[in-house]
């Protein structure tokens, strides 16, 4: 199990995150029970304290992972991996900064920067 703290609260889940017009989803099914965040909130921080497979975002502020993980995947947003990641990490926009990386690190228009 992984704790997701969202904007200052805390939610434990367990699988594949995928953020989508401010929706969250895990393995593909919407979690509703997260109802405080609303849907035209200006500002998302996203923090998953342990290991994630998967987590893909179109936007927010932050993605940080304390653990490794497998694939990152983020439109816009700033990405802080603690740990190492087995596959690819990717930001359209943003910088991304993290451990050793198996795969590909790609980001248009921001920097990289390895622990």
């Amino acid at each position: 199990m992984s704790k997701i703290i969202i904007n200052g609260k805390t939610h434990t889940y367990k699988g594949s995150l995928t953020v989508i017009n401010g929706k969250f989803f895990v393995d593909g099914k919407e979690v509703t029970d997260w109802s405080e965040l609303e849907k035209d909130q200006q500002h998302i921080d996203i923090k998953i304290e342990g290991n994630v497979e998967r987590i893909q975002v179109d936007t927010c502020d932050t993605i940080s992972i304390t653990g490794n993980c497998n694939r990152v995947k983020t439109v816009s947003g700033d990405v802080e991996i603690g740990g190492d990641v087995d596959g690819d990490v990717e930001s359209v926009s943003g910088d991304i900064n993290c451990g050793n990386v198996s795969g590909d690190v790609k980001t248009v228009s921001g920097d990289i920067r390895r622990k």
